[in-house]
């Protein structure tokens, strides 16, 4: 999914400095963002003062919505650059399209993965027949440097492994939880899960201290370590844990994000990461004059322009110790 947004600021993000190194609740509050014509999605990630969760650097929560007699999600062809996309969704159905000749139709629960390295560009669509209602989440992790400038390619994966307890199915998405690996290739220490709690449970799961970890409520009534966390809403938990206290008033679905703290300092702009003010404007460049992105072929429609870029310079600060 792009950043449609086309006044869209350039953020330096990552880096441990910006990382709590013991447990919190920081309830993080959504900006709300237009992406077409029937869709709102809320922003939980960048947010003001918390700008990465581990590698994860972008998270778009939207829905449940009734696109019956709406053409539902429609986003035009647009580049990527230094990160993966992870689609997942909870109802509904999504058409990717990318440049790489990648064509599959996303279903629940089912990861569609994009690592855009070097450079990839996509579509994303409701079909023309599709569901009566959407609703999903949209984010990125950051490439590290040793990774940022591979070939691109996309996965989807329909058969994810499941970690169990009483009242808990957790289905893994990314990285590693519980001794279950996602079949989703991971450049950094990760782990992305999707919860679902069923009514009155209460369960512990087990974490890494060494992660930093955040949970994105995406339905139902349900407490996360004693924090009431409304759908559309982020609880960010800092490191340090061991364990995770959730209990549901009534079935409830969260997203689990973590992941190692992520070392280095990215300069983010609309759907680019980079390491530099000039890297980010020679990609935006790229877009706008030359083939570098390459084409996305079966897409009714023009491909986005970019916005224009900020003044700069802007640069990673470095590390803070």
């Amino acid at each position: 999914m792009s950043n449609l947004d086309r006044q869209a600021a350039l953020s330096v993000c990552g880096g441990r400095g910006f990382v709590v190194a013991e447990p919190v609740r920081e309830l993080l509050t959504p900006r709300h963002v237009r992406l077409g014509e029937s869709t709102e999605v809320r922003r939980l990630l960048p947010n003001l003062g918390r700008r990465m969760v581990g590698a994860w650097a972008f998270v778009d929560h939207y829905g449940p919505d009734d696109i019956a007699d709406e053409p539902g999600m429609q986003v035009p062809p647009h580049p990527h650059m230094g990160l993966q996309t992870v689609s997942w969704l909870h109802d509904g159905e999504v058409l990717h399209r990318d440049s790489v000749g990648s064509l599959r139709t996303i279903r629940p629960r089912e990861l569609g993965l994009m690592t855009s390295g070097r450079a990839i560009s996509h579509s994303e669509e409701s079909p023309k027949s599709h569901a009566r209602l959407l609703h999903g989440a949209q984010l990125w992790v950051a490439l590290p440097s040793a990774h940022r400038h591979v070939e691109p390619h996309f996965q989807h994966h329909t058969d994810l492994p499941t970690v169990t307890a009483p009242g808990l199915t957790a289905t893994l998405i990314l990285g590693e939880l519980d001794g279950a690996t996602s079949p989703g290739t991971a450049y950094t220490p990760i782990v992305g899960a999707d919860l679902a709690l069923t009514a009155a449970a209460e369960a512990r799961l087990p974490l890494d201290p060494d992660f930093e970890y955040a949970v994105l409520s995406m339905s139902g009534r349900a407490e996360v370590d004693g924090v009431p966390v409304q759908p559309g809403s982020m609880l960010y938990l800092g490191c340090g844990r061991s364990e995770l206290p959730l209990r549901a008033d009534s079935d409830a679905g969260f997203m689990l994000l973590g992941g190692e703290p992520f070392e280095e300092e990215i300069v983010m702009w609309w759907n680019f990461i980079g390491r530099s003010h000039e890297e980010i404007e020679e990609a935006r460049r790229a877009w706008m004059e030359t083939s570098r992105f390459g084409e996305v072929h079966g897409y009714d429609g023009a491909r986005l322009a970019a916005p224009a870029l900020p003044p700069g310079p802007l640069k990673p600060r470095g590390r803070v110790r």
